[in-house]
Parts: structure tokens; sequence; C-alpha cells
């Protein structure tokens, strides 16, 4: 009985032991992702400080790997891409936020702002090529046509002149419907003489 007791004080303080210890690991796992980024990004600042891109990306990449279900370091990479122009891997960078995090607006602004630059971009250097052939002049082509029968407008983006003209040609309209409206309107009849009117005369002329 004596051993049975000591072999069963022995359990319980070695399964104590063992929860103690998941618990604590538990916590410092948080702790050290957190310290971790805070040291990870002062490591980025620096290499960024000297341009060196490539290698703060490398740092992230490696935070990232190690740390799958984060969005921090996606998002430090994000920012790192955006802020040297390259647009499209900021794109995707965020995207992997936003996969961790749907509701990151941070990540949502990015990748909305890159997507703008790169279609800016990328209108800018179809419009500069007036040698394009072939099907991405096509595409551009039944993109444009696509959007003046969506927005029902025969110029998508149009000139300063062609608003004032439009605006002329509405207020011509508009004033030859009222010069119209006004010749078709029934003239207005005229009182008669003997008539009650507030203009005076003998009420009582038609006794007469």
């Amino acid at each position: 009985m004596l051993v049975l007791g000591r072999f069963s004080f022995a359990f319980l303080m070695s399964l104590f032991l063992f929860l103690s210890g998941c618990a604590t690991t538990g916590s410092n796992n948080k702790i050290d992702f957190s310290t971790l980024m805070e040291q990870s990004d002062l490591k980025v600042d620096a290499l960024l400080a000297k341009g060196n891109q490539e290698e703060a990306i490398v740092v992230l990449t490696d935070v990232a790997k190690k740390n799958p279900t984060r969005k921090e370091p996606w998002l430090r990479m994000a920012k790192a891409y955006f802020d040297a122009e390259n647009y499209g891997q900021a794109i995707v960078a965020s995207d992997e936020v936003l996969q961790r995090d749907s509701t990151d607006r941070t990540a949502k602004s990015i990748l909305a702002v890159s997507g703008l630059r790169v279609a800016t971009r990328s209108l800018a250097e179809l419009r500069a090529d007036i040698e394009l052939k072939g099907s991405a002049r096509n595409d551009a082509t039944a993109l444009a046509k696509a959007l003046r029968e969506t927005l029902q407008e025969d110029v998508l983006v149009p000139s300063p002149d062609s608003d004032a003209k439009k605006k002329r040609d509405a207020a011509a309209a508009r004033a030859k419907q009222r010069a119209k409206a006004k010749e078709s309107a029934p003239a207005p009849s005229a009182a008669p003489s003997g008539g009650t009117g507030a203009s005076g005369g003998n009420p009582f002329g038609v006794l007469k």
C-alpha cells in the first residue's frame, strides 16, 4: 500500500509538471513570436535603409515559414514591396495577409492601390506602343468596347472641350423645348364686355 501510494503521488506530480510545461510552452510561443517579429522588424529596417531589399525579404520569408498562420510577416513584406514600387509582389503579399485575416484594412489598401497602379502603367505602355498588334491590342479594344456599352458612353474619358460642348448642346435643347411648349400652349380667352369681372360694369345689364 505504501509503495502504491508513493507511485500515485509520483505519477500525479509528473502529470502536474507536464501540464505546467505545456502551458508555459504555449505562453512562451506567443512571447517568442512577438519578440521574433520585433527583432525582424529592426533587422528589416536596417537592411532597407541600406537598400538591401532582397535580404530584408529573405528575413521576412523565414519568419513567415516558421509561423505559417501569422499575417504580420506578409504584411511587412507587402509594405516593403509597395514602397519599392514592386506592385506585383505587393499584391501577392497582400493576398497572403487577407487569407489569414480578411478584415485587414492595410492589406486591402495596398492591394487596391497596387492594382490601380499596375493597370495605369499597363495602359500607358499600351498607348505608347503605336506598333502594338495582336491579342493584346484586341483584348484592349474588347475591354474598351465592353466599358462603353456598360457605361452607355461613346467616349470613356471625354476631353474638357467635349464636356463644354455637351453642356452647350443640353442648354440649347432645353431652350428649344421651352419655346415649343410656349408655342403649343392655348392663348388666354378674352373676358366678355358685359361681364361681372373686376373691371366694373352694370351687373344687371343682362336683365335689360
